[in-house]
């Protein structure tokens, strides 16, 4: 498995940004992967996620990019206002949209439209990235996440905090909107466990599951049962499920 390791300056965010790469260059759909909260670009492989769908890799069904959050300076950062916190939010969103994803599918160069992943925090993440953007992400796999800002940002509400929090501007969405034309040709799945530490991403997930229903939007949400964690075990098992069906498949095979 080839890996390739990258430091970049962002403009958006005045800094040097990393990521890493797995798999070949020019081989296999990219999947962008976004780690759990405070997370680092190396979570997933440290995790065992990376070894964990191997084989997918190596037999260039898809090309990994995973890369860094600035949660610590923004859905962390309690101590600091929500107006200044959520701003650097959308600096760091853009700098995934107008610079990451560009970068890393240029390097990819094969045509087909990136999916993005996420565990926990990540998985909210993932879930902001393909709701505002279906133009270019075709495809999610979000385990455990919360879908609103309400943990992060209390309170707290401007056009900021409404444009990331998923189950807030998808009921804002009229019903004619073309991102739900995009939202139904894409393989998506939002999944949760229902065990220890699962309780608020139940909650969420299932705020979610209410208001893409209500839109016509179809997301496969899948509960799974009380005996599923919060933890990396139980993101693996999920992963290797449905990982085929977002490449265009049956989950599971």
């Amino acid at each position: 498995m080839e890996k390739r390791y990258y430091k970049e300056y962002s403009y958006n965010l005045g800094r040097d940004m990393e990521f890493v790469s797995y798999g070949e260059n020019g081989r296999g759909k990219p999947i962008f992967l976004v780690p759990s909260q405070d997370g680092k670009f190396y979570d997933w492989e440290n995790f065992g996620m990376i070894d964990n769908i191997r084989d997918y890799i190596d037999s260039g069904k898809v090309q990994l990019f995973s890369f860094d959050t600035i949660d610590q300076e923004t859905v962390s950062a309690m101590n600091q206002a929500p107006y200044d916190r959520v701003r650097r939010h959308e600096a760091w969103y853009n700098y995934v949209i107008e610079e990451l994803v560009p970068r890393a599918c240029s390097l990819n160069n094969t045509g087909f439209r990136p999916a993005v992943c996420g565990v926990s925090m990540g998985a909210y993440h993932a879930a902001n990235f393909f709701f505002r953007r279906p133009d270019i992400f075709d495809g999610l796999i979000a385990m455990s996440g919360l879908y609103d800002c309400q943990y992060m940002y209390g309170d707290y509400m401007d056009e900021y905090v409404y444009n990331n929090s998923p189950a807030v501007f998808l009921w804002g969405m009229p019903q004619d909107h073309e991102w739900i034309r995009l939202y139904n040709r894409s393989r998506a799945v939002v999944c949760v466990g229902q065990g220890a530490w699962e309780d608020e991403m139940a909650a969420a997930t299932r705020r979610l599951d209410q208001v893409l229903k209500a839109k016509g939007i179809n997301v496969w949400v899948d509960y799974w049962g009380h005996d599923v964690n919060h933890d990396w075990p139980w993101w693996k098992k999920q992963m290797r499920y449905f990982l085929p069906y977002v490449l265009g498949g049956e989950a599971g095979e």
